[in-house]
């Protein structure tokens, strides 16, 4: 399913299944599709952003706690299509940053206030959007 839109108005988060055709578990159910976004996140991460923010973790008990907050909502929702006992959530939740653009999704799929560390990556992201959407949508008349 499509979880949020740009402000362009295409689809810049999916949700998955937590699992595979095959009956296979996965975990991950937020998916950050917008190649524009996912670039500047490379870049935060590329810049140390993950290491300073698991450092931080370590370090501020409250951060600590809203963060295992946003682990605990992510499995929530992943429960509420299909449990998965004793899987993890994604992005290294909820002891260390692993990906910024997990963390980037959940933020903009669950609204502001649920990923800390989600909606502290998006202050730090420029405007992907701001020259244009990344995709062209097909027209009718090419499909």
């Amino acid at each position: 399913a499509i979880a949020h839109r740009c402000p362009c108005g295409q689809p810049d988060v999916v949700e998955t299944a937590p699992r595979l055709p095959d009956g296979t578990p996965f975990p991950t159910l937020y998916y950050l599709t917008c190649p524009k976004a996912a670039s500047a996140i490379g870049t935060l991460e590329a810049n140390g952003v993950m290491k300073e923010m698991t450092a931080r973790l370590e370090s501020d008990p409250e951060l600590a706690s809203a963060y295992r907050a946003a682990h605990e909502d992510y499995i929530r929702r992943r429960d509420e299509i299909e449990e998965l006992t004793g899987f993890p959530s994604a992005g290294g939740m909820p002891d260390r940053v692993k990906c910024l653009h997990v963390l980037v999704a959940h933020s903009l799929a669950a609204g502001p206030g649920v990923n800390p560390l989600g909606d502290e990556a998006i202050a730090m992201l420029p405007q992907w959007w701001a020259k244009g959407t990344c995709v062209t949508p097909a027209k009718e008349d090419d499909q």
